[in-house]
């Protein structure tokens, strides 16, 4: 449990940074230049994230039980994961869809994360969930206070939204049928009630 929580300190804190300090992130950027800096920051987010995802796999084989959800919650994890994948596209495809949300994949995480937490019990489940629910939120308010910081993304088009959807769902099904089976061990079909 300890290698989760140390991954997602180091994971989240570093994504924290822009939200807790972003005149400090300005000058450290600047003093040691933008790839500098961002060469830096992906390398730090990186170890974060395998710590944590080691850490999850690690809590997941001694299980800390803390709630059970019913069997019909999961049908309601899938609905609200529909919007997921298509969020996060949008969030680098600027159109109709990212103008509307303002912050399409912090909403994408927010869901993710909520949808999870619905149907996962256990601590780690908690930790994990519960700690990228609560940094998103805690990043979508920040921005009441703090300018968003242009990042390099698609241009704007008009198909945008439509290749973010199409794609998004693409994604879904990919993860539904195959994808949450083969990375997270735990198959979606044919294990509803």
């Amino acid at each position: 449990m300890a290698q989760l929580i140390l991954g997602l300190l180091v994971f989240l804190g570093a994504h924290s940074i822009s939200i807790v300090a972003p005149a400090a992130r300005d000058r450290w950027a600047a003093r040691l230049g933008a790839n500098a800096w961002r060469g830096l920051y992906s390398v730090v987010s990186l170890a974060g994230f395998v710590l944590l995802v080691r850490g999850y796999a690690v809590a997941r084989h001694s299980p800390v039980l803390l709630y059970v959800a019913p069997g019909w919650m999961r049908h309601v994890t899938l609905l609200l994961m529909l919007p997921v994948f298509p969020l996060w596209l949008a969030s680098q495809l600027p159109g109709r869809i990212k103008a509307a949300v303002g912050h399409p994949m912090l909403t994408a995480i927010m869901i993710w994360s909520f949808a999870h937490l619905l149907v996962n019990g256990t601590l780690a489940d908690v930790l994990l969930f519960g700690g990228f629910l609560l940094w998103s939120v805690l990043d979508r308010l920040s921005f009441l206070r703090r300018a968003e910081r242009p990042l390099r993304m698609a241009p704007p088009g008009r198909w945008n939204d439509a290749i973010a959807i199409v794609a998004g769902l693409g994604i879904y099904a990919a993860v539904l049928l195959w994808l949450h089976g083969w990375i997270i061990g735990v198959p979606l079909v044919g294990a509803l009630p």
